[in-house]
């Protein structure tokens, strides 16, 4: 045995960096169609028409179509279902949420100067859950050639391997001490191949040498066909709150602009598990590999919109978002547990817990900007028709400082694009009643289509007018494929995930 450790808990502050790949990117990059009941109903084609509090997160200029003082709140009831494929062997799991969304207050405010060309001015505040990152995948199956085994043997291999003294530091007493210690001096690599080495999973090489040639070898029995189970638990949220003030100039036209604070708070808890199911009576028989990453972050963004009138029914948008620029920080503590066996049979289980919690420096991300163009046709007081198109360019994402994050940001361009969506939502009304229903196709962010697929989604509402108190109900489906990938190194084999989202949706609007 390696060596018995007493376990110690302390808190580990390093500076080198947390291993972010293009997932992190594109989960604080994306929002989803959530806010107020009525834009979801119309799968939030709502860029020409305003009037509604989650309008204004697509074009500024909305607020400015409101008659009069309002406010509003929104819950919802989110619920996913995930189906994996996982070499040939399919799971399901399902999970669901209820959260207060979206809540809000706009300010009308007249000209009473019949000398001014500008007839209203219009400041609202709303807050808006942009993304909800609750999420549940559990994926099994029998891998036929890699092994967990390979991630550990990556970390130990690169830049020339690990120094092997580094991994005994006789004077660090405790599985504590020695994770921390190379965690702050060596950083996160060097402290994954610690995991795989005091877990029994690596191995120095036959030919290692400390001077020159530090390779080491799985100890995990080779041959393929290991069985292996991934569980994947998230909880959290992006949210956004907008600063807005608008005005309508010659009844005819809507200018608007927004201040947007944005917020991340969300944790993914991780289980690997994996069996020998050759039945090889040496080496590494079974194994779980646990992490938990806590992330916190803000950013600030601006949005610039404008509406135009050209008849009574006839209306066009163009709005423009900027990127959001995040400060963000990772928390992360990791564990694993093995069991090995010789030819005296099996051996006692070697847990590794350094119960520590890695505290990175923080580091900054640019999500990408957003283009939207909008047409809406309003007939009469009875019935509306309303498309909205964007263009977002993933491409432009970055991580930075740029000298820590060089790769990712190389990746991100090689394997990221322009993806676009496109929504349409109608309305009819029937007295105080309104019928509304919507479809939207959102393309996917990589330019092969399979890493991510295209989302597709539809929805149907309806709404009640009491008079100053207006209610409405909504249900919404989206459905969108994609390849959960259980590490970014080494073992890298994905399970096919088939995602689908169900909302229902209640909101309140209140007239002041």
């Amino acid at each position: 045995m390696k060596k018995n450790i007493i376990l110690l808990t302390i808190g580990l502050f390093s500076s080198f960096i947390y291993s972010q790949d293009i997932t992190d990117a594109l989960r604080y990059s994306q929002d989803n169609l959530l806010g107020t009941a009525r834009f979801n109903a119309m799968s939030g084609a709502f860029g020409a028409l305003g009037g509604d509090f989650s309008s204004i997160n697509v074009n500024p200029s909305g607020s400015a179509i409101f008659l009069n003082n309002q406010v509003a709140l929104t819950t919802s009831t989110y619920g996913l279902n995930n189906k994996s494929n996982y070499f040939g062997s399919k799971d399901i799991e399902n999970s669901s949420s209820a959260d207060l969304n979206q809540f809000g207050a706009v300010f009308v405010l007249k000209n009473t100067d019949k000398r001014s060309e500008w007839s209203k001015f219009s400041f609202a505040l709303n807050y808006e859950n942009a993304n909800n990152l609750n999420n549940l995948i559990f994926s099994s199956g029998i891998n036929p050639t890699n092994s967990i085994g390979e991630y550990f043997k990556y970390y130990a291999n690169r830049n020339n391997g690990v120094s092997l003294s580094n991994l005994q530091t006789q004077p660090r007493e405790s599985i504590t001490d020695l994770y921390d210690y190379l965690g702050t001096n060596f950083g996160y690599g060097t402290q994954q191949a610690f995991l795989g080495y005091q877990a029994y999973i690596i191995d120095p090489a036959a030919n290692y040498n400390e001077s020159n040639n530090r390779n080491y070898v799985s100890l995990i029995p080779s041959g393929g066909n290991y069985y292996q189970e991934n569980f994947v638990r998230s909880n959290g949220y992006n949210g956004k709150l907008s600063f807005n003030a608008s005005g309508q100039y010659r009844d005819k036209f809507f200018f608007g602009f927004n201040v947007n604070t944005r917020f991340i708070d969300y944790t993914q808890v991780t289980s690997f598990y994996e069996e020998n199911s050759n039945n090889i009576l040496s080496g590494v028989q079974r194994l779980q590999f646990d992490n938990e990453l806590t992330t916190y972050g803000n950013g600030i963004s601006f949005q610039l919109g404008a509406i135009a009138k050209l008849n009574k029914e006839i209306r066009f948008g163009l709005a423009y978002e900027s990127p959001t620029w995040y400060q963000i920080s990772d928390r992360l503590s990791q564990g694993i547990s093995s069991i090995s066996a010789n030819s005296t049979g099996e051996l006692p289980t070697v847990n590794v817990n350094p119960m520590i919690i890695n505290i990175y420096e923080p580091y900054q991300l640019r999500t990408p900007g957003k283009w939207t163009g909008s047409f809406g046709y309003i007939y009469k007081k009875s019935g509306l028709l309303s498309v909205d198109y964007s263009i977002k360019d993933y491409s432009n994402m970055a991580f930075s400082p740029n000298n820590d994050y060089g790769n990712i940001n190389s990746e991100i361009k090689n394997n990221l694009g322009v993806s676009t969506e496109l929504r349409i939502g109608g309305e009819y009304r029937i007295k105080a009643f309104s019928l509304r229903a919507g479809y939207r196709t959102e393309k996917s962010p990589y330019t092969n289509q399979t890493t991510i697929g295209n989302l597709t989604g539809y929805s149907t509402g309806l709404g009640y007018n009491f008079g100053g108190t207006k209610l409405d109900l909504t249900y919404s489906h989206s459905q969108r494929e994609y390849q959960y990938q259980f590490f970014n190194v080494g073992m890298t084999d994905y399970s096919n995930i088939n995602s689908v989202m169900n909302n229902i949706i209640v909101s309140l609007t209140f007239e002041l």
